[in-house]
């Protein structure tokens, strides 16, 4: 029997002088690198290395302004998570705040989303209406509900007093039990359009043979919505469940235009607090420790999404 010899593999100096390997190099991997070297170079100088400096400046004691750097180690993460009572409030108000968003508008959009896919005409309308907060300013919003919720001359207290409501001539953005959850209100009714219109547009793409299954199989609408619905629009609610998690630690606008964290830091977060810490307190290694902090929620949040998803989620 012949033994057939092994061919020898190719050293890459005879690999370039084959003329169709050289084009498949510069077809799959020269030119792909070429295009993508400008948008690499960029987000190097802009991200990567702004990041390394921030945690590194996190170890330091800065104040932004006067060269004189000072490393400290871990202490402004330790002055961070045991020592500063400020942050210890801001962090429970950023859980607040994430578990508010987590829940209220993703039950109203879910809501909603179900019974626009069922309107076949003018739904395009309803859809632009509920959609047109999300595309305003959040100065705009802000300066809108900041007159809303006056309590002598909003509109709101004006129309209580008008039906025999008294009561109702409440500052809720001066109040330290209301405030947090009243700019929460203000940021989720410009928010929850955003997630209706993306819940609506994966309930459409649902095949219409499975509702038809379920009818026959005689489900009711809850079943359908249960078993159908839910099934179908899975990977972007759980997506959305991250980005919201996320987006939660870096809630900053709503909160700063309308109290500034106050009244008494009732509605102090840690980026108002981390705002504070660099421009007016100037401590500009501890404001880098507190971002670093959302930095690191966020990676651990983006982690728990990944291993349910090797653990075979749908995400």
């Amino acid at each position: 029997m012949a033994v057939l010899a092994q061919k020898k593999p190719k050293t890459i100096f005879e690999k370039f002088n084959d003329e169709t390997w050289r084009r498949k190099f510069l077809r799959n991997v020269l030119i792909p690198w070429i295009f993508i070297a400008p948008l690499l170079i960029i987000h190097i100088f802009v991200v990567a290395i702004p990041a390394v400096q921030g945690v590194y400046m996190s170890m330091t004691d800065w104040g932004g302004i006067n060269p004189n750097v000072e490393f400290i180690g871990l202490e402004n993460y330790q002055k961070l998570l045991f020592e500063d009572q400020g942050s210890s409030k801001a962090i429970s108000n950023n859980v607040v705040w994430m578990i508010f968003f987590l829940t209220v508008p993703f039950i109203m959009a879910l809501f909603c989303a179900t019974q626009l896919a069922q309107i076949k005409r003018g739904g395009m309308l309803y859809r632009s209406i509920l959609f047109i907060p999300y595309v305003m300013a959040s100065v705009v919003v802000t300066t809108i509900w900041k007159n809303l919720l006056n309590p002598k001359q909003g509109i709101l207290a004006a129309t209580a007093r008008a039906v025999g409501i008294q009561d109702f001539e409440v500052a809720f953005l001066g109040r330290t039990d209301t405030a947090l959850l009243s700019i929460a209100f203000i940021d989720n009714w410009h928010f929850w359009g955003f997630l209706m219109i993306l819940f609506l547009a994966a309930m459409q793409a649902i095949p219409p043979v499975l509702y038809d299954a379920a009818k026959i199989d005689g489900a009711n609408r809850w079943q359908e919505f249960r078993h159908v619905t839910l099934p179908g629009i899975r990977p972007i609610v759980l997506f959305m469940f991250m980005m919201v998690a996320i987006w939660s630690f870096l809630a900053f606008d709503y909160i700063w235009l309308t109290t500034q964290g106050g009244p008494g830091g009732a509605s102090e977060v840690i980026a108002t607090q981390l705002y504070k810490n660099a421009f007016q307190r100037f401590e500009a290694g501890y404001a880098a420790a507190q971002g670093v902090f959302i930095s690191i929620f966020a990676g651990f949040i983006i982690m728990i999404f990944v291993i349910l998803k090797r653990r075979g989620w749908d995400i």
